[in-house]
């Protein structure tokens, strides 16, 4: 039996028009892998293909179900299984992924490549064409017996628009609050202008590309083609919380889109020297420190960003190297104490007059968005183009004993008070918690010194 599959994945891999995959072989990732191993490989490892066994995901579908009386449904699902509810494999009141075939587990190869139509942005709009016809943003793909190709549009990164990845990336619940809204907010920046030179999609930064070939096919007329290879791992913030492969790899990735998405920096110079990212300031007797998203193409964090949780964490030094006081230093396991201007997530209520928090989605009625803005213009006259937030403290002691600051932000993916509800309630593996981890952002490690800062604005050099 090995042996005559393994001779239907060489044979679709050449130029037999008879060998074409039937639609159910092609919904099957490891079906794509016999021609496509580097987008296998890197899939493999993503959240993509993670997203139906995440154990938190599972555990919040499981807690949701029963505390609105199975009233969620396919909520989660559809877009942590979407090809389960696709297949009527799952009304997600009662989801296992462990019983599902790998055809129906996380977002497939198929799911992607085999949409017709985008029929809204948010809640996963995606209607598929259940044909044996494989969509992609290569224009004139080669000719193969695997199955047909089509190039469209909605996922050439040179030119679309991003509802593909905003459809199921912007997610309104049933209380009609907007609580994920990275494609929303992509559309508020810059990056959506018809200037090749600004233009970027979610792709550009999610799915870096290089000059490669798409399928690694000798028999068909294959070529190299510019930006022809795309990164396969969707990195942002999330790494899996269970034996996964590739996850060294993920993380390194991972590092790489942290690093300059924030920074610790003073304005932009327009006349003169500009303040630095952080200022010890005499008169009135604060630190203050400023942090800027440059050129992320959404708010910081974004996605999830009611289960984000970001800080500043500040310290304050003597000559001698002792500390004379610190902000919001958050040590493992804890969450960041709630700062104003030093926290970055969405604070989210029961109520709309946000008398009660809450802790998971499905009870969201109000929200109170704190996060970091993107940038929407680069005109410098424009009263939106410093888009920054500045931290201010008063430390404890004689501000002029300060002859050091440490500054850095970090974050997490999900707050730990909702993990150790999901746990108390039996819905979440106990050493889950545990497992998540800090994640620093290399750019904001900045380091101000009485001795380097500016005699006048005792600011850190810009």
């Amino acid at each position: 039996m090995k042996i005559l599959v393994l001779a239907l994945v060489l044979a679709a891999c050449g130029g037999d028009d008879q060998t074409t995959f039937t639609i159910e072989q092609l919904q099957d990732p490891s079906t794509c892998m016999s021609c496509h191993p580097k987008h296998f490989t890197q899939w493999q490892s993503s959240m993509h293909a993670y997203a139906s066994n995440d154990p938190v995901f599972v555990a919040l579908n499981k807690r949701g179900q029963r505390e609105t009386n199975n009233q969620l449904g396919t909520f989660c699902v559809k877009c942590h299984a979407p090809m389960a509810v696709n297949l009527g494999l799952t009304d997600g009141t009662n989801f296992d992924p462990a019983a599902l075939p790998a055809s129906a587990k996380g977002v497939t190869c198929y799911f992607c490549h085999n949409v017709k139509e985008i029929t809204d942005t948010h809640d996963n709009p995606l209607v598929l064409a259940n044909d044996t016809t494989m969509r992609g943003g290569a224009k004139n793909p080669a000719k193969n017996s695997a199955h047909l190709a089509l190039y469209d549009e909605t996922m050439d990164s040179d030119i679309n628009d991003s509802k593909m990845c905003g459809a199921c990336h912007d997610i309104v619940n049933g209380n009609n609050v907007h609580l994920e809204r990275s494609f929303q907010e992509w559309q508020t920046t810059f990056f959506t202008k018809d200037d090749p030179a600004l233009h970027n999609t979610c792709g550009s930064c999610h799915m870096r590309s290089s000059k490669d070939v798409i399928a690694d096919d000798p028999d068909a007329n294959v070529t190299l083609r510019p930006n022809g290879f795309h990164q396969h791992q969707w990195q942002a913030i999330d790494t899996a919380l269970i034996d996964w492969p590739g996850q060294d790899d993920l993380k390194q990735q991972i590092d790489l889109d942290l690093d300059g998405a924030i920074t610790i920096v003073g304005v932009k110079p327009l006349t003169g020297v500009p303040p630095g990212g952080i200022c010890v300031n005499a008169t009135p007797g604060q630190v203050t420190v400023r942090m800027d998203t440059i050129n992320t193409g959404h708010a910081w964090p974004s996605g999830a960003s009611q289960d984000r949780r970001a800080w500043l964490e500040v310290i304050t030094y003597d000559a001698s190297g002792a500390i004379i006081d610190q902000k919001n230093v958050t040590p493992d396991g804890v969450d960041p104490a709630d700062v104003k201007d030093a926290t970055f997530y969405d604070r989210t209520y029961k109520d709309a007059a946000k008398t009660t928090p809450a802790h998971f989605f499905w009870d969201v009625a109000a929200e109170d968005v704190q996060l970091l803005r993107p940038p929407v213009t680069n005109d410098p006259n424009s009263a939106l183009f410093d888009h920054s937030t500045t931290y201010a403290f008063t430390p404890s002691g004689n501000i002029q004993n300060i002859d050091r600051v440490e500054a850095r932000v970090r974050i997490r993916p999900f707050p730990m008070e909702m993990l150790n509800l999901l746990v108390q309630s039996g819905d979440l593996d106990p050493a889950i918690p545990a497992k998540v981890p800090t994640l620093d952002i290399p750019s904001t490690n900045v380091v101000w010194t009485k001795a380097t800062s500016s005699p006048t604005t005792r600011c850190n050099p810009f």
